[in-house]
Order: structure tokens, then sequence, then C-alpha cells
């Protein structure tokens, strides 16, 4: 549950208006509806770039954003945040807050192969919520913004990278624990749903399954070679 300190040189502290994020983003009325109706206001905490926290920038990682969600309740709708990440071309981080509480939400953002002017967004990973006044610790050591950037989704991660495992094997490991979560808890649905005794053994051990793939997706271990 990890929450960074940002240098003071880093600090922001400017509200974004929603109307900025409108302005850049294709956004549906019910989406919108949705800034409103669950988002008291954006702002932009730091900016971790080269002239502020000197780090030489990469192709991929030449600064990141912070920002903070002040919500009006304890429910998140990920389309706000994958909304401003489509609006701003860099990584961001997203620090949630609701009366007195903190989570951290992230996704692996990155230029797109074919065209580095175009980004894409994976799946958000995000911590679970805590005091807003719980300790901070120091930026992690890094050699360039891409290492930082590296290390700051991997403490986001609910589950810790394995030796060896880089930050694109990493994200595509959870990518499918996720993937496996959802169908677990479509069967686990379905299953009190059924009468049929046979169709209810072949949903449990289709879930037995799962359970184990889960399992062994999430065991800390060192990476295959």
């Amino acid at each position: 549950m990890t929450l960074f300190a940002y240098p003071p040189q880093a600090i922001v502290n400017r509200v974004l208006p929603k109307n900025k994020v409108y302005a850049n983003a294709t956004i549906s009325a019910r989406l919108r509806q949705a800034f409103v109706a669950d988002l008291h206001q954006i702002v932009w905490r730091a900016k971790l770039a080269p002239e502020t926290i000197r780090l030489t920038a990469t192709r991929d990682v030449p600064e990141i954003q912070v920002f903070e969600l002040a919500l009006k309740g304890p429910d998140f709708n990920e389309d706000i945040a994958r909304t401003i990440d489509a609006a701003i071309p860099f990584p961001i981080v997203f620090e949630l807050t609701f009366e007195g509480k903190i989570r951290t939400l992230a996704a692996w953002k990155r230029p797109t192969a074919a065209d580095p002017t175009k980004w894409m967004t994976g799946d958000y990973l995000e911590t679970p919520w805590q005091p807003a006044d719980a300790p901070r610790q120091e930026l992690p050591v890094a050699l360039d913004m891409g290492g930082l950037y590296e290390q700051i989704l991997r403490a986001v991660s609910p589950h810790p990278a394995r030796r060896g495992e880089t930050l694109a094997e990493h994200m595509e490991r959870l990518g499918r624990i996720r993937t496996l979560q959802t169908e677990s808890d479509k069967l686990e649905r379905k299953l009190t749903q059924e009468r049929q005794f046979n169709r209810k053994v072949e949903i449990n051990a289709r879930l037995r399954a799962i359970t184990d793939d889960i399992a062994a997706l999430s065991e800390h271990r060192e990476a295959p070679l």
C-alpha cells in the first residue's frame, strides 16, 4: 500500500478544470455525467520530469504526471481515469481521495509501436484504501524516467513481480489473473442459479480449475527461463 512523497520542486498543486479534459478526449453524455456525479475535482499534484527530479527522459516515459481525483463517494468509475489518460499524452499516477482515505490507481501506459504520438493504456492497478495521512516513502531510486515508472507500477501491483520478470511480462500476467477472476465471478453467479445437478458439477469443476490457475499465476517465484 505504498504512497510516495514527491520532491518539493515537483509539486504543482493546481486544479485542472474538467472542461479541459472534455476538450481533449472523446466523452459520452453518460460519462460526462459521471464526471459531475462522482468527481469533486481534479488536482494536478506533481510533475515528475527531468527538470523536476533530474532523471533522464526515455522514449516511452518523457515525464510522469500525478493527479489527485477527489471523489464524492467511495465507488469509482474507471472510465473517468481512462478518459483523463486519453486526454493527456504522458503516463499518469492517480491518487483517489475520499473522506480522509486515499488509494493509488495507475495503468501501464506507453506509446504504440506503429505511432509514438498515440498511446495505449492497459488495465488499471489499484491499492486498497488507507488513511490519507499514512506515511509516504521517497521515490524509488532509478536510472531514468522509464525505470522510475516501472517501479511505481510494480509498487501498485496487487501481485509482486517475479525474479527476472520484465514489466511487460508482469503486466501480462496480471491481465491473465484479472481475466480469470472475471470468469470465476461469472461462474459463481451461474452456479447459484443452476438447478441441474450435472451442470453444477461441471461448473464446480471449471471453478476449481480456474482457482488453481489463479493461484499458480499469483504465486511469487522466479520467472521461468
